[in-house]
């Protein structure tokens, strides 16, 4: 009974007194809701995830993904809009002139949304009619890099 009693203690105090150690030092990303980039009326499932700028891009099945690695390149609007939807990036400045926001000139792009330094920025993006014009203007990779930043995990 004493030993029972010992070995008990011990693992409690093991337990008590371990280090804690985080499951990982990265952000989560949000997938609920979340569409393929290939495929936009499908959701996209943790599975089929590719490595890209830092973080994963995620796709509906084996098949986009394996598109989305031979070319992803090609595929840079989508991805990119991607990131911001699962927030693993966040927008950061103006993706036109790199500029502080205005929270005045918040619109959807996409369904997503994005804010611009001034209404001349938000006026070229909206000039656009086509959705794909507008998302290549804010979420292109050259512009991409002036507005949006990857979410880094909250230190303790």
């Amino acid at each position: 009974m004493l030993m029972k009693t010992l070995v008990v203690a011990t693992a409690m105090a093991c337990a008590l007194f371990a280090p804690r150690v985080q499951d990982t030092d990265e952000v989560k990303p949000e997938l609920k809701g979340v569409m393929c980039p290939m495929i936009p009326k499908k959701e996209v499932k943790e599975t089929f995830a590719a490595d890209y700028a830092g973080v994963k891009v995620f796709f509906c099945c084996k098949g986009c993904l394996g598109k989305f690695t031979k070319e992803p390149e090609k595929f840079a609007t989508v991805a990119n809009k991607q990131l911001v939807q699962t927030k693993l990036f966040q927008q950061t400045g103006c993706p036109i002139s790199g500029g502080k926001l205005n929270d005045a000139t918040e619109i959807e792009v996409g369904g997503t949304k994005v804010k611009f330094c001034c209404n001349n920025c938000k006026g070229k993006v909206e000039g656009e009619k086509d959705e794909k014009a507008q998302a290549d203007l804010v979420f292109g990779a050259d512009t991409f890099k002036k507005g949006f930043a990857k979410v880094e995990p909250k230190k303790d």
